[in-house]
């Protein structure tokens, strides 16, 4: 799904206007290994208030480490973390067992405490305050729901980052509530200096499904069994769409998210989606191979067989039928991903987005002094153009934020530019690189081999 898929669900409550985030230090830890610089120039609207199957393709995890990986005979093999469980102890217990089981439960307490910190230093580093309270967060660490909504939150920083540190601009930063249930945080840098407009939007969302948006997603096979007309839900994810001045500087987007839904009988049924595509003004063959191999590399870390698929069907969904033409040179889309585990599917999709920054930043510092013409000029313009019509008449992103009771659609419409052109029965003169460009957009090509 293109377009702002969650974030437009909800509202501004422009009640109360500070500024967060310049008193924490400037490199805060997000991972074990890895650190991001804090988005100190920030803006803050704040308001008061294994195997995965899909489309005949089988994950199997080959990672080492904590996650859950598959021997070469496909058997999979759980690693189970070593904690102790203390409990059912007789009476009978020795001195030496008694102060064993003191230190155990000491190292326990610990390690609580060092969770809670842990999510408390990450939290320093986002753009702004997570949706959901942080100490819901700290209390239901576990849970997907908070392990997604953490992953999201970062992903957003580390790119609104890497674009300030290139443009030079600062983001503004707007929370917004949703009065169904949840909010979100829109970021966006308008009209600045590399960038006519980025925006880099979460969402954690929740409520009940409206009946158009649970027949958008039956359309797609899924059995949603509802009880007196309802089906709790809850949907959560990170989109982003960069249009940039230059018309050698290539359009990115990129989203990924996370479903849950409650079912009649109490079950609930959860999924993944997401993927990043480029869409260029014109074909730089480098470009396409580093953008592409980039991707590749973060699919091929899980399983070699889901890049080709998932380059296949972000070719076929970013699809403009009318005009017969692809939005752009395509990336990696899937949908719908739900086995074997939501951990597996998590560690994928991580990965997928900490890929971001390293598959489009080098692009931008590659053609930032770029000279161009207004001919070159006026051809973005142009397909600025393809890029809206996709957005407004294919995209199901789009199509489920408006069906979504307490739709917010600037968020919905933050994916498209500033400005556009259509111009009457254009067709670009042959041998030029605007018609290189078309056929490249009509006929995919396979830019990782």
């Amino acid at each position: 799904m293109s377009s702002f898929l969650f974030a437009g669900v909800g509202r501004t409550v422009p009640t109360k206007i500070k500024l967060i985030l310049p008193h924490f230090s400037s490199r805060c830890a997000v991972s074990n290994s890895d650190f991001v610089h804090c988005p100190l120039n920030t803006r803050v609207l704040q308001s008061t208030n294994a195997g995965f199957k899909l489309s005949n393709v089988r994950y199997k995890s080959s990672i080492a480490g904590d996650r859950t990986a598959s021997g070469s005979n496909g058997k999979k093999v759980r690693l189970v973390a070593g904690a102790a469980l203390v409990a059912g102890l007789v009476a009978g217990l020795s001195h030496f067992q008694r102060a064993e089981m003191k230190s155990t439960v000491a190292v326990q307490s610990e390690t609580g405490k060092k969770d809670a910190d842990d999510i408390l230093e990450k939290c320093k580093c986002f753009m702004s305050e997570p949706v959901t309270d942080v100490q819901v967060l700290q209390k239901n660490k576990e849970e997907m729901r908070t392990k997604m909504e953490m992953m999201i939150l970062q992903t957003q920083a580390e790119f609104c980052k890497a674009l300030a540190d290139v443009d030079g601009g600062t983001f503004q930063v707007d929370r917004w509530d949703r009065k169904e249930g949840g909010g979100g945080i829109s970021c966006v840098l308008q009209d600045s200096n590399i960038f006519e407009k980025a925006g880099v939007n979460v969402s954690v969302v929740f409520g009940n499904l409206s009946e158009e948006a649970a027949q958008q997603m039956r359309s797609r096979g899924k059995l949603l069994k509802s009880k007196d007309g309802k089906l709790p839900f809850c949907a959560m994810g990170v989109s982003s769409v960069i249009h940039p001045k230059n018309p050698h500087i290539p359009t990115i987007h990129f989203n990924y998210r996370y479903f849950e839904i409650e079912e009649a009988d109490g079950s609930k049924l959860w999924w993944f989606g997401g993927g990043t595509d480029l869409t260029p003004t014109y074909l730089n063959k480098e470009d396409a191979v580093h953008f592409h191999k980039t991707l590749k590399d973060a699919c091929d870390k899980h399983d070699r067989k889901l890049y080709p698929e998932f380059k296949k069907w972000c070719d076929d969904y970013f699809f403009i039928k009318h005009r017969g033409e692809r939005r752009g040179v395509g990336g990696i889309f899937f949908d719908d991903l739900d086995s074997p585990t939501k951990e597996d599917v998590f560690d994928f999709v991580r990965s997928c987005a900490k890929a971001v920054v390293p598959c489009y930043i080098p692009i931008v510092k590659k053609h930032l002094n770029d000279s161009f013409t207004s001919e070159e000029k006026q051809w973005q313009q142009l397909r600025r153009g393809r890029y809206v019509e996709f957005n407004l008449v294919y995209d199901r992103g789009t199509k489920f934020g408006l069906a979504t009771p307490g739709s917010r659609i600037e968020s919905i419409l933050m994916s498209l530019p500033l400005t556009a052109r259509w111009e009457y029965m254009h067709e670009p003169r042959k041998g030029t690189k605007e018609a290189e460009m078309l056929q490249v957009l009509r006929n995919p090509k396979d830019w990782a081999q």
